[in-house]
């Protein structure tokens, strides 16, 4: 770390008359909670902000961010790469706390465990539907079931085990319980309100992936809707929709209204979408089982295999298919990806990841495309409100089960040093579908924990203060 700070374009005050660790100077700071949008500066100590002020300070370390935003740290809520890869790139475009909230994971001590002190970013995860299924019934896939989880209804002794390993995740430190409910149709209704029955007794967040997405009556993205809203209502679990319009499609509005009013009437629902117009999951998942062509309205060409570039046809479909792997495909409206970004109601999230360089783009430039694409370039969200979709927002959807995160998504006295500081004239994604491995542009600072990960555009080696955000109960 000392090498780093010695690095930074700051003066370095080695007199030792000030208190601070770094101090941050002259920058445009924005905090979506206070509604603070003004010149200020800021003292960083010990990890978290000590002092925000129109003062000159000094500190052993400084940063002069003149002409720059000064904004919390950008808070992914659906980030299924937790790996230093995924990281890296997570960090270059922002964001410094990931949480892999819709698939989770079957055990969450090996979890947190996995990562500690090993990681550049705050990172959490929820305890999985799917992969808790895939335990119990012996599913040999990877990400996604390939067998008996997707296809077997669980037995009563089988929903048994599945409440037993829910409760148990959540008394680990589970931020939530995730469920992948289109990769697993063989999950009763009555078996999926059972998992929601266990989230409601603590009030644990239920983060879904619905069961159905297209038009297609009587699997409709419409009944998938009011399948999980019916479960938060009955059991009183908060529900969180994730990637509505990669579901919804040309219905997300509808999809949206009725989200809007079941807030309205009192319930705990929240949502999410990426600013992309193609979705990305494994191709031998149920997602792709017969039928995918009506129910999204897409064929063969609009499916990209991820690890080529490639479009596909009849016959390569077939055969990945068949040996399995990420497939891109080119599905949501435009119009819609912009209207469900400006609606006041919807966080923006990445459902990201990134293997080998290989995956879609929203795994790494997420949001930088909504600060250079939809604030500046197309001004379909003030700064302040595509701020607000990244760092508070979220941080509020988790905060409930997750105390911690109320010191992050905020620039306040007290509050962590989670910073990103970005050129708002120079933010942008570089990562396309065919090049998805290239890091934002015009990130120029990131402290995560009060340590600089991100010094003048460029990532910085040797420093791990990510930390892991749980649950308490």
């Amino acid at each position: 770390i000392v090498s780093i700070f010695s690095q930074l374009c700051i003066n370095n005050d080695s007199s030792g008359k000030n208190d601070f660790d770094i101090v941050i100077l002259n920058g445009r700071v924005i905090d979506p909670e206070s509604e603070l949008d003004a010149i200020r500066n800021i003292g960083i100590r010990d990890g978290s902000v000590r002092l925000i002020t129109e003062k000159e300070i000094s500190g052993r370390n400084s940063i002069d961010a003149q002409g720059l935003v000064v904004a919390p740290g950008f808070i992914d809520i659906h980030q299924h790469g937790q790996d230093h890869e995924n990281y890296s790139y997570k960090v270059m475009d922002g964001v410094t706390t990931a949480l892999e909230l819709e698939m989770g994971t079957a055990d969450i001590d090996a979890w947190y465990r996995e990562r500690e002190g090993r990681a550049l970013i705050n990172h959490g995860v929820s305890v999985g539907h799917v992969p808790l299924r895939m335990r119990i019934m012996k599913d040999p896939g990877g990400f996604a079931p390939v067998a008996d989880a997707v296809y077997k209804p669980a037995s009563d002794e089988e929903i048994g085990l599945l409440k037993e390993g829910i409760e148990t995740g959540l008394n680990r430190g589970a931020l939530g319980v995730g469920f992948g409910l289109m990769y697993t149709p063989a999950a009763s209704r009555w078996e999926i309100l059972e998992m929601f029955r266990v989230a409601g007794k603590t009030k644990a967040p239920c983060i879904v992936h619905i069961r159905y997405g297209g038009q297609k009556e009587p699997g409709s993205c419409i009944a998938a809707l009011e399948e999980v809203i019916s479960a938060t209502a009955i059991s009183g679990a908060p529900l969180h929709v994730v990637h509505i319009t990669s579901l919804g499609f040309s219905q997300t509005p509808e999809m949206l209204q009725m989200i809007s009013e079941a807030r309205a009437n009192g319930l705990d629902v929240t949502v999410e979408c990426y600013p992309y117009t193609a979705t990305q999951t494994t191709i031998e998942s149920a997602v792709y089982d017969e039928g995918w062509q009506e129910s999204f309205g897409i064929s063969f060409e609009d499916l990209q295999w991820a690890e080529t570039g490639e479009r596909l046809n009849a016959e390569t479909f077939k055969a990945y298919r068949k040996s399995g792997g990420m497939v891109i495909a080119h599905s949501i409206p435009e119009d819609v990806v912009k209207s469900t970004i400006a609606d006041p109601m919807v966080i923006l999230a990445s459902d990201g990841i990134l293997s080998g360089g290989k995956g879609h783009p929203r795994g790494t430039g997420t949001f930088a495309r909504v600060l250079g694409k939809y604030v500046r370039e197309e001004k379909l969200l003030s700064l302040s409100e595509g701020l607000r979709k990244i760092t508070l927002m979220p941080s509020q959807r988790i905060e409930g089960i997750a105390p911690m995160m109320k010191n992050k998504g905020r620039i306040r006295e007290g509050s962590d040093a989670d910073i990103t500081i970005f050129d708002p004239e120079q933010i942008i994604d570089q990562a396309t579908y065919e090049e998805p491995a290239k890091y934002s542009k015009g990130i120029e600072y990131v402290l995560v924990n009060g340590v600089v990960v991100v010094n003048k555009g460029q990532l910085q080696d040797g420093v791990l203060p990510g930390k892991a955000v749980r649950g308490i109960f």
